[in-house]
């Protein structure tokens, strides 16, 4: 059992924002804790944010006067995609407090404040210098170190820690096992998971593949970490896991021309797009309301023509420089002199940048004039008017304009312009937490000493989270989860503490300085990295650190196997600490074998590689150079390939190199051509999957069934289609279509069908079973009007529908009708004739089968029966395109990118051919009448 000290600490998993966060609230309350990161460094995907943090009513908006209320903050988040107003409420209402809290305990600026896409006010803080997620998430890590090496009994940090299970008991949580160096320990208290979501894990049997597996093909801004480790050893042990569906696609992700196909790339802050960055198609034009919710701007991206790039002119780049300078260093963003060079480089003519410019502030004018816009065309978003025809058409106008420019002035305006493109950004879904950030299980009840915050806990942002509200969820959710497992723990024994008494040592311990707050992660892994600082060892096939180096040493080692970089004069070898990076080794790759001090100084603080990587230090930049560093220079710039000479990074995707090329490539036929014969090839490839490719009944969690049984379903509604055509030929040719399938009894395993029918029934069932069971996990707390549910109502009135139909025609009663079958299934030499279901020669064999043509005709004399038929297809139509337009970008068709608008297109079409064909039937018998058929014409003359 635990001790009594043991009793009395928390167990943070994850050392990002939210982990932090907890950890500090807990140190704040009286309470011990114990953090473990799986990582080398404690950072993870918080230290990549760049928009900043949201918060309403701060110190900081009164100071400006914005106009800001936690109120209008709750109403943003709720329309912006938020299901859960208790949990909404606690984030919003607490985001004033919280983010005076990182300014007045942490001494943090967060001076400037931007509105990004969603808010309908000016509330995302940042400082001046470097990013905000670096900044917010180091000063709180540096908390926590100080006060471990000051005060080893409150606070340790242990890393290359891998939790593997909880450790539970009567339901309830008590501690956790986790593994470091190959050993297995134990930690007792309640823990709060922290350790991030799973948009990083592209294995087969990950949370992706099973909730999103029309995601895998896409890039990610998430580290490795991401796997959702938590998420699964939550649910091991009964917790609800909420809104894994739901990852959010973000519309910015940056594309490095030299680096394309890099499966993680750098984000674009959406503070970019807040100061006043526009983005443009291929031709120049804008696509969408730059200041929309994610998901919206995404959207319009599939719909339009890449590349898509992300233009800021010169008053919205000054606005935010540093990110420019830094993307532009990372040679994902490029500087253009005017507006004239960047339409020669995209391609087009610069009347077409004028014209998209000044339409844009033109639009801009009238919205100053008129606010919300009440004499605008189109639906703004959140609310009124818009005058800007490029976004409003949506009905997500936009409304708010910033660094506008006139058309006038494109040709000599500077831009940085930067390729962007859709990227796995951040999961919304995770273990279900309620306003006190406790887990909860099955039963709907909190699992006792079970806390989840950041992006690990799931139903705070709902379908959609609005850009800012990351950084602040973790700290909002980290300090409410840190505060009631201190008051779990301790009751009434919780003490308000001073982290600046607990960093000195205590508040009657003396002042402890500490020499290196590194020096409190358990591992001792910093012990002596001051002197070995101080005194760097020679490194291998440079000169000796004491002559220095010249640039033209460090451009050898430009490799993931040979890595050098330069930072304020310092040379480190950063191979063995690639790996280690909480950024990725993309980021320090990017600089392989050149200067970074600029870039690297615009994120980090300046004891980081003191602190965190003093071995990697060999040197220091030497007075030599000359030619050397002039050779090593050239072409160093941001078009230049970086990665020259090194190997590219590992193919996530696995065995699918080809796969991959394919999709990203233009296929070997052009245009729709191309787009019909890819979609067919992937369409019964599929098909042949389901008959053919399984080897036993298994329930995978994710939906390929519901995409294969309907791939499988329209295929038997285009066959059963052409079979009904038949109606129009007489009542021989329509029932002895029928009689076709009676004859196919023998293959239904003694049941009163045949394999075809028992096939589709199997089908249809696991269809309709699938996605009852998708839409009740994902999908009940949607309103009606945002028209997410329409998959659900129209295909539930399918299911009707088909109940009906089998009722009336399958199982319904029909008089007996006379006809000559051939001898075999098809009569092939009556094939010319028409006859294919019967054929007339005397003596033939005489079959009693179901008059389903006289059936047809008697239920459709009613006007009644014919409407309802006629809207059901409509219904159908409905249902079909609006699953073809999920089916169709999945990867289960393989169908290449470029293809995908066309196939859909293509899908449309023939929905609306073969629903066409089904209208025509009920149409026809109710307008015309019946046939007769052969032998009842012929009579006595057609001897038996």
């Amino acid at each position: 059992m635990a001790t009594n000290f043991q009793c009395q600490q928390a167990i943070v998993v994850g050392g990002g924002l939210a982990g932090m966060s907890a950890a500090n609230t807990l140190l704040e309350n009286g309470a011990s804790v114990v953090l473990l990161d799986k990582s080398s460094f404690c950072g993870g995907n918080s230290t990549k944010a760049t928009s900043g943090i949201n918060g309403a009513e701060t110190k900081t908006q009164k100071e400006k006067g914005i106009p800001d209320t936690k109120k209008l903050f709750v109403d943003d988040t709720l329309k912006g995609g938020a299901k859960k107003p208790d949990v909404v409420k606690v984030l919003c209402e607490n985001s004033g407090a919280d983010v005076d809290w990182l300014m007045d305990k942490f001494k943090l600026d967060l001076s400037l404040v931007a509105r990004l896409g969603g808010h309908s006010q000016p509330r995302t803080h940042r400082g001046k210098e470097r990013f905000p997620g670096m900044t917010i998430t180091y000063a709180l890590i540096q908390m926590v170190e100080q006060i471990g090496e000051c005060r080893p009994d409150k606070a340790r940090i242990i890393t290359k820690a891998t939790v593997t299970e909880l450790i539970a008991e009567a339901g309830k949580v008590l501690g956790c096992v986790y593994t470091k160096n190959g050993a297995t320990f134990k930690e007792f208290g309640p823990v709060i998971f922290c350790s991030g979501g799973f948009g990083a894990d592209f294995t087969e049997d990950s949370l992706l593949a099973q909730h999103r597996p029309d995601l895998l093909h896409l890039p990610t801004t998430n580290g490795e970490h991401c796997t959702g480790d938590a998420i699964k050893m939550g649910m091991k042990i009964g917790a609800k896991s909420i809104d894994l569906e739901w990852v959010q696609v973000h519309p910015t992700g940056l594309v490095k021309p030299d680096d394309a196909d890099a499966k993680i790339k750098f984000l674009a802050a959406e503070a970019l797009r807040g100061v006043g960055g526009l983005i443009l198609d291929k031709n120049g034009k804008r696509i969408a309301n730059e200041l929309g919710r994610r998901d919206y701007v995404t959207g319009e991206m599939w719909k339009g023509k890449p590349p898509f790039r992300l233009a800021l002119n010169k008053a919205a780049s000054d606005e935010i420089l540093w990110h420019c300078k830094h993307y532009t260093g990372r040679g994902v963003m490029k500087a253009y002199a005017s507006g004239a060079d960047l339409a020669k480089d995209m391609g087009v003519e610069l009347s077409v940048l004028v014209k998209t410019h000044q339409d844009h502030y033109e639009a801009s004018e009238k919205q100053a004039k008129d606010p919300e816009g009440a004499s605008g065309k189109w639906a703004a978003y959140p609310s009124g008017k818009t005058y800007d025809e490029a976004s409003g058409v949506t009905g997500s106008g936009k409304k708010f304009y910033h660094n506008v420019i006139q058309g006038s002035a494109v040709e000599k305006e500077p831009f940085f312009v930067a390729i962007i493109t859709p990227v796995i950004h951040y999961c919304m879904g995770g273990l279900e937490i309620n306003a006190a950030s406790e887990v909860i299980g099955k039963d709907s009840k909190p699992v006792p000493g079970l806390y989840a915050a950041g992006e690990v806990a799931g139903g705070v942002h709902g379908s959609n989270r609005l850009g800012g509200n990351s950084l602040l969820d973790c700290v909002v959710f980290g300090r409410v989860s840190g505060l009631n497992a201190a008051k779990y723990m301790l009751g009434a024994d919780v003490t308000p503490t001073s982290l600046a008494e607990l960093s000195k040592g205590g508040v009657s311990g003396g002042v402890k300085k500490a020499s290196l707050a590194g020096g409190s992660y358990e591992d001792d892994m910093n012990a002596g990295s001051a002197k070995k600082a101080a005194a760097p060892a020679a490194q291998k096939g440079g000169a000796p650190a004491a002559a220095g180096f010249v640039m033209g040493d460090v451009a050898k080692h430009n490799s993931k196997e040979s890595c050098w970089v330069v930072v304020n004069n310092q040379v480190l070898d950063v191979t063995n600490f690639l790996k280690d990076h909480p950024g990725g080794e993309l980021a320090i790759l990017t600089f392989a074998g050149r200067d970074a001090t600029e870039e690297f100084n615009m994120i980090h603080p300046p004891d980081v590689i003191p602190k965190y990587a003093p071995n990697a230090i060999i040197g220091m930049l030497g007075a030599g150079g000359g030619q050397e560093v002039a050779e090593a220079a050239a072409g160093g710039g941001a078009a230049t390939p970086l990665l020259a000479g090194g190997k590219k990074a590992k193919d996530w995707t696995r065995n699918k190199k080809n796969w991959n090329d394919r999709m990203k490539g233009d296929g070997k036929i052009p245009g729709w051509l191309g787009a019909i014969c890819y979609m067919v090839l992937g369409f019964m490839k599929e098909i042949v999957f389901t008959i053919f490719g399984q080897k036993n009944i298994s329930l995978t969690g994710d939906r390929v069934g519901l995409t294969r049984s309907a791939m499988f379903l329209f295929v038997f509604i285009i066959i059963h289609a052409i079979g009904n055509l038949h109606v129009f030929l007489g009542p021989d040719d329509f029932n002895g279509y029928g009689y076709f399938y009676v004859r196919l009894y023998c293959t239904g395993f003694g049941l009163d069908a045949n394999i075809v029918e028992e096939y589709v029934l199997l089908a249809a069932l696991l269809h309709v079973f699938v996605a009852l069971k998708r839409t009740g996990d994902i999908s009940i707390n949607y309103k009606v009007s945002d028209g997410k549910m329409n998959l659900a109502f129209s295909g539930i009135s399918l299911l009707t529908f088909m109940m009906i139909h089998l009722y009336q025609f399958r199982f319904g009663d029909a008089a007996a009708y006379v006809l000559c079958p051939p001898p075999y299934l098809v009569n092939v030499q009556g094939l010319f004739t028409l006859n294919l279901f019967w054929v007339y020669y005397e003596g033939c064999y005489r079959a009693s089968v179901r008059d389903i043509y006289a059936l047809e005709f008697d239920v459709f004399a009613s006007p009644g029966w014919v409407m309802f038929y006629l809207s059901s297809v409509t219904i159908f139509c409905v249902h079909m395109c609006l699953g073809w337009q999920k089916v169709v970008p999945s990867p289960i068709l393989d169908i290449p990118k470029r293809y995908q608008a066309k196939a859909i297109h293509w899908g449309y079409i023939m929905t609306a051919f073969i629903a066409m064909i089904y209208m025509s039937f009920p149409l026809y018998t109710h307008l015309f009448s019946m046939k007769q058929g052969f032998l009842k014409a012929c009579g006595a003359a057609c001897k038996a």
